[in-house]
């Protein structure tokens, strides 16, 4: 189906009214992190640099761990998953797999610990400026948005309403401004679309036309995904420099737990690795409803999932890139909804996590699926503890960390601001210690001591204040009076203010005048 425009139908015409309000000049690309920024409340002029380390705490022991992949093994061998498309299928027999009598795929263990053996421990996620690079494996932990989530809450109303292709476009250019969001997870499902590729096509330009960060969107179909792929070597200039530095990758939810495929989803996922497409290999079980009441019954099952999925992309394209990405949620057992902001799914992510840590595959999951409607106290503690535990269990990609509120039903432009402030105090405290003869300069602690008494006026503190401090942009740390004086604005009201900045700036030019014609 030819596509003559990036963008059609009502939508186009919204689009081009924002884009009508803008001056047609590309922006300033947004700042680098630890250059120079505008000083806000309270705030100081430069930002440090943030290497986040993670993987700092284990949630299950050795043999913890070794019992739930053996779990994971005896699942894919003897119960297999169900509903197995023709193409799964094929690959899976040719490498020593079959279909029980009862029609379930089975993965023979060998299969698995030999698909183990030979996936990448490294791989690196591109963005389209020097700076979006994500290096997965090790110890780097990432954050970013995502969720899908239908409804948006409106900006000028504060009510929610179905989310558009405009609200889509602006998210991405307000998550392209902020520092300690790495990369730009499609948040929103936009609505006023009736085909599932014109929806898929849209919501991956709108993602890429707005930031210059990684990018990860969906795929309804396999042709969705040729679709999709044919947009991005256009945007790289070509297959061959697409694939080798990739900046958008699937999110790919393979199974339907418990222990079946979603067909056309395996298809999608096994036409992404043919495509040199990342794919984020997905599982989504419910502890107590889709999958087992208990954390290591729910670990076990999403594990074995998980592997199945990184079975086929193996298969499929032994080079492909795949990322073990395990998302067990909590169910609220007094209602059956989903509940991702309390102290058991942060346990349960950072069992999850242990186990990515015990394979060393590159990983992804989600945490900061909060509970509350708008971004408020619950908000801020519930996204804080799923976010730190899923970090400090070994994460390398946490999406849904920003802007996602109501479950995973709802999202904010004034969340994705405040949370940028949180995500930056998290990987603040996951940034190494430095130990070492600077840092523990006797001789002048000693002169310090016993001269001024104080350490303020040290050249060192002052060199210091910036690179080894960061500063928030909307928390306010001003005294009750200047902050009444100022008028006593809250964390949402500054939110609020600094989306209206961003948007009434011109747009950054991420993609090129050129290409965007030739497309």
């Amino acid at each position: 189906m030819q596509r003559d425009t990036p963008f059609a139908g009502d939508q186009q015409d919204q689009l081009q009214t924002v884009s009508a309000s803008e001056p047609d000049v590309a922006a300033e690309r947004p700042r680098r992190r630890g250059r120079a920024r505008s000083k806000g409340a309270g705030a100081a002029a430069i930002s440090p640099v943030l290497s986040a380390r993670g993987g700092q705490m284990s949630f299950l022991s050795p043999d913890a761990q070794q019992d739930i992949h053996q779990a994971a093994l005896h699942l894919l061998e003897d119960t297999g998953l169900a509903e197995a498309p023709a193409e799964a299928v094929s690959l899976v027999e040719a490498s020593g797999g079959w279909v029980s009598d009862t029609g379930r795929l089975c993965f023979p263990r060998a299969l698995v610990e030999t698909v183990l053996a030979a996936l990448p421990r490294a791989v690196t996620l591109y963005g389209r400026r020097d700076d979006a690079e994500l290096q997965l494996g090790g110890s780097n932990a990432y954050v970013g948005t995502g969720g899908a989530s239908p409804s948006f809450l409106d900006i000028d109303s504060h009510e929610y309403r179905p989310a558009t292709l405009v609200d889509l476009y602006q998210t991405a250019r307000v998550v392209d401004r902020l520092d300690h969001i790495h990369f730009f997870s499609r948040p929103v499902a936009i609505s006023g679309f009736e085909d599932a590729l014109d929806i898929d096509l849209h919501t991956a330009w709108a993602c890429l036309s707005g930031t210059a960060k990684h990018v990860m969107v969906s795929a309804s179909t396999p042709e969705s995904v040729d679709a999709i792929a044919a947009l991005v070597y256009d945007v790289a200039g070509s297959e061959a420099a697409f694939r080798a530095a990739p900046f958008i990758s699937l999110n790919i939810n393979h199974a339907v737990p418990p222990m079946r495929f979603d067909s056309e989803a395996a298809r999608v996922l096994i036409r992404a690795a043919e495509c040199g497409i990342p794919a984020m290999v997905n599982t989504f079980g419910q502890l107590g409803a889709s999958s087992p009441v208990t954390i290591a019954g729910c670990v076990a099952q999403t594990t074995a999932e998980t592997l199945a999925g990184m079975v086929l992309v193996h298969l499929a394209a032994p080079d492909g890139t795949a990322i073990f990405g395990p998302r067990p949620m909590v169910t609220d057992l007094r209602t059956g909804a989903m509940s991702g902001g309390g102290g058991e799914q942060a346990k349960l992510t950072a069992a999850a996590m242990s186990m990515a840590q015990f394979y060393g595959l590159p990983n992804s999951t989600i945490a900061g699926a909060t509970d509350s409607k708008v971004p408020d106290a619950q908000s801020g503690y519930e996204k804080c503890l799923t976010v730190t535990l899923a970090l400090q269990a070994g994460a390398d990609i946490i999406t849904q960390a920003a802007g996602a509120q109501a479950s995973l039903m709802g999202a904010s432009l004034e969340a994705y601001i405040i949370d940028n402030d949180m995500l930056g105090s998290i990987l603040s405290a996951h940034t190494a210690i430095d130990v070492s003869p600077e840092t523990l300069n006797l001789t002048a602690m000693q002169a310090a001591i016993t001269g001024a008494g104080h350490f303020l006026g040290e050249a060192e503190t002052l060199a210091r204040m910036n690179s080894d401090f960061l500063y928030p942009q909307i928390g306010d740390r001003r005294s009750i009076a200047e902050w009444q004086d100022a008028g006593g604005l809250t964390v949402w009201d500054r939110a609020h203010e600094q989306v209206r900045a961003i948007l009434d700036a011109p747009p950054a030019d991420v993609i090129a005048s050129s290409t965007t014609d030739r497309i």
